[in-house]
């Protein structure tokens, strides 16, 4: 065996890298093309096989069936499309083709673009949002019907209540639903329908081409819808068929008749469950009035019933012990309050009251003497710290020092501490310590 052969990859590893690849890319998950059909094939399991080509190229592609179930035409050869799908590798044979998830048919391109568009608006601002949606009511007594005064679709709308649910009334709106003045017909038949105090309202119409159901794309339509009051079933076009007034009502019924059976409930089986009601509040009567008699028996029954003076006996006893009760308390308390006072009359101040003023007086006497003898050894500690202060203040006083025999010459207010500081004529006052007098400063003879 060659020992480089480790580095060849077979077929199979090098496909699915590839497809791996192609999987992992974020621009070829989401891919619109448009071209022409060739090579086209239908598959038994309702898969579609074809290539789509342009003048310079072609590319494979499959529908699968989920999806072409939701086609609203017949593809075949030669038919131009629009196609969005993402881009792979068929991993068995190692061909790249585009697996289709939505087509039309080309020459509608603008106005598919222009629903993506808006829906896509719409959506971020909130109109779809499944908070703003109001609840059907379950027994509607009036409902109200904007659509085409003529057609299948308010034919088969007005059979289907009054089959269901004949206790409804219906309220007809005239409407255009298709052409250029369509959609503001619409929304003044919804705006007009808000006067009528109405349970429900459908809005919708029959089957068409999309340019013939446009008039339930336009924003003023869908805008009509979210500010009503009325809670709205949308019912445009077949069940294949979406509109921007379907993301928008509050429900969405796949055809008009199914709007009919959403709106109201079936008369069979309303009878059915009030039949069922009745059986239930029968069986609930009868367990009710069962359990009564039981209770009843019971009472009647009772020893207090049929002998009623053993329950009065049995209070008056019980009475009779809750008196003994309160007698013995009372005569407790009362006791225990005797006691007291006897002790109260008793006590010594009452019986000498000035015992009490002796006490209070000798208490006095004790805490004088105890202040004055603290006063006393304060008064003693203050004394001997002022005689050491004197002592100390002695020791540095100056005229002690003049007394032992010294004194002290002041020329001119300054004190001479050397005999340089003196000139002749100098007046001084030579300081003893009983007294002072003033001198000059002479020459001596022989100096």
């Amino acid at each position: 065996m060659n020992q480089n052969s480790a580095r060849y990859l077979t077929v199979t590893a090098i496909n699915r890298y590839l497809k791996d690849q192609f999987d992992r890319n974020e621009h070829l998950r989401s891919v619109f093309l448009k071209g022409e059909i060739s090579n086209f094939k239908g598959h038994t399991t309702g898969h579609l096989y074809f290539s789509l080509k342009d003048e310079n190229s072609k590319i494979n592609a499959i529908m699968f069936s989920r999806n072409a179930a939701k086609l609203n035409f017949k593809p075949v050869d030669g038919t131009k499309v629009l196609v969005s799908g993402r881009i792979g590798i068929y991993e068995a044979t190692g061909s790249y083709q585009i697996y289709v998830e939505d087509m039309q048919e080309d020459g509608l391109g603008n106005l598919y673009i222009a629903f993506e568009k808006l829906k896509e608006q719409l959506s971020k601002e909130g109109l779809f949002d499944p908070s703003h949606k109001k609840p059907l009511p379950k027994y509607p007594s009036r409902i109200g019907i904007v659509t085409a005064p003529t057609g299948a679709a308010i034919r088969d709308i007005l059979s289907t209540i009054a089959r269901r649910y004949p206790l409804t009334e219906t309220i007809l709106f005239p409407s255009l639903v298709q052409g250029e003045y369509a959609a503001p017909d619409i929304v003044r038949n919804i705006k007009r329908a808000s006067s009528y105090s109405l349970d429900l309202l459908i809005v919708g119409r029959g089957g068409g081409s999309i340019e013939d159901l446009w008039a339930f794309n336009e924003e003023i339509v869908a805008r009509a819808i979210y500010d009503s009051e009325i809670p709205i079933i949308s019912a445009v076009g077949h069940e294949i068929d979406f509109t921007i007034a379907d993301f928008v009502a509050d429900h969405r019924a796949p055809t008009p008749t199914g709007a009919a059976e959403m709106a109201v409930p079936n008369i069979v089986d309303l009878k059915k469950y009030i039949n069922q009601l009745k059986i239930r509040l029968g069986e609930a009567i009868m367990k009710r009035l069962k359990y009564q008699k039981l209770v009843l028996e019971s009472i009647k029954n009772s020893f207090v019933i049929k002998s009623p003076m053993i329950m009065f006996d049995s209070k008056r006893q019980a009475l009779d012990l809750y008196h003994q009760n309160v007698i013995e308390s009372m005569n407790k308390y009362l006791t225990n309050k005797r006691v007291l006072l006897n002790q109260y009359q008793k006590h010594y101040i009452l019986n000498n009251p000035r015992t009490l003023y002796e006490l209070k007086r000798d208490i006095l006497k004790v805490n004088k003497e105890k202040i004055t003898r603290t006063f006393l050894n304060i008064l003693s500690i203050q004394k001997l710290h002022l005689t050491h202060a004197i002592e100390k203040l002695t020791l540095v006083n100056p005229l002690e020092v003049l007394k032992r025999g010294y004194t002290v010459i002041y020329c001119e207010g300054m004190v001479v501490k050397e005999s340089k500081q003196l000139k002749i004529g100098n007046e001084i006052q030579v300081h003893f310590c009983d007294g002072i007098i003033e001198a000059k400063v002479e020459k001596r003879e022989g100096e």
